[in-house]
C-alpha cells in the first residue's frame, strides 16, 4: 500500500512539474532577467566557477563519496524514512549557513553560492546511498547531476529532463566515458539554469541585515525542493525496476 501511495504522489509531482507557468510565474521570469543586470559581474563569476567546480568534484573527486555506503535490503518506505532524516539534517544546515552569510551583505552573500552548492551535493549523495545506489559508480554521479538540473530547471527544459529521468535505466547503459562527458558539458548553460532559478531571492540576501532572514528561508526552501526531486527521481527508478542493490559497477 505504501508503494501505491508513493506512485500516486509521483504522478502528482509529474503533473505539477509539467504544469504551464502562471502569469505570475512568467512575470517573475521576466523580472529575473532584468535583475541579472543588477548583480555585479564578480558575483556571476563566483556562481559560474562554483558550479563548474561542483560538477568536476561530483564526477572525478572523492569529496562526496569517501564514506558513502549504499543501504541494502530496505523497503521503499524504509528508504524514504532515511531520506526524511537526511532532509531535516541538511535543511537545518543550509538555513544556518544562509542566515550567517546573508547577514554579511554582498561579500558573504557571494560566498554563500559555493557553500550552498556543497551542502546540496552532499545531500544528494547521501540520498543516493539511502536508496541503495553506489555513488562510487560514475553513472550514479551523473544521475545525481540530473536530479540537480531537474530541481532548478527552467519550465521549458523540464519535459526533456523528466523524460531522461524516466528513461535513465536505458540511458545509463550508453553513457560516454567520464572524460568525454566532462569535455561536452555546456558550463554556461548549466550555470544559467541554476542562477536564473535562485536570482530573485538571492538578490535580497545581499542586503545587509535583511539578508539573514531571506538567506535562511531561501536555503531551507531550496533543500526542500531538492529533497522532493530526489525522492521522486529515485521513486521513478524503483517503479521501473532500477532499485539499487548496493553493488559497485
Amino acid at each position: 500500500m505504501y508503494e501505491d501511495q508513493a506512485r500516486e504522489e509521483y504522478d502528482r509531482w509529474k503533473r505539477k512539474l509539467l504544469k504551464r507557468p502562471s502569469i505570475a510565474g512568467r512575470y517573475t521570469k521576466s523580472l529575473q532577467a532584468k535583475m541579472n543586470h543588477l548583480i555585479p559581474e564578480k558575483v556571476h563569476t563566483v556562481v559560474t566557477t562554483s558550479i563548474k567546480n561542483m560538477v568536476h568534484a561530483t564526477l572525478i573527486g572523492s569529496e562526496y563519496t569517501a564514506a558513502k555506503q549504499p543501504e541494502e535490503g530496505l523497503t521503499l518506505k524504509e528508504r524514504e524514512e532515511l531520506l526524511a532524516e537526511l532532509t531535516k539534517k541538511y535543511r537545518n544546515t543550509a538555513a544556518l549557513e544562509g542566515a550567517g552569510t546573508g547577514a554579511g551583505g554582498l561579500l558573504l552573500g557571494a560566498v554563500d553560492f559555493p557553500l550552498l552548492l556543497s551542502i546540496k551535493m552532499k545531500f544528494l549523495f547521501d540520498a543516493a546511498s539511502a536508496y541503495g545506489y553506489d555513488v562510487k559508480d560514475y553513472r550514479e554521479r551523473l544521475f545525481v547531476l540530473l536530479l540537480f538540473q531537474l530541481a532548478f530547471a527552467r519550465e521549458e527544459k523540464r519535459p526533456d529532463l523528466l523524460k531522461r529521468l524516466e528513461d535513465w535505466e536505458e540511458e545509463r547503459l550508453s553513457l560516454p566515458r567520464r572524460k568525454d562527458y566532462l569535455e561536452a558539458v555546456d558550463w554556461k548553460e548549466f550555470q544559467l539554469d541554476y542562477r536564473d532559478f535562485i536570482d530573485l531571492v538571492k538578490m535580497l540576501q545581499l542586503i545587509p541585515g535583511f539578508g539573514a532572514v531571506v538567506g535562511a528561508a531561501a536555503n531551507y526552501h531550496f533543500l526542500d525542493l531538492l529533497s522532493e526531486t530526489a525522492k521522486n527521481g529515485y521513486r521513478s527508478r524503483w517503479f521501473n525496476g532500477g532499485e539499487g542493490d548496493g553493488r559497485e559497477v
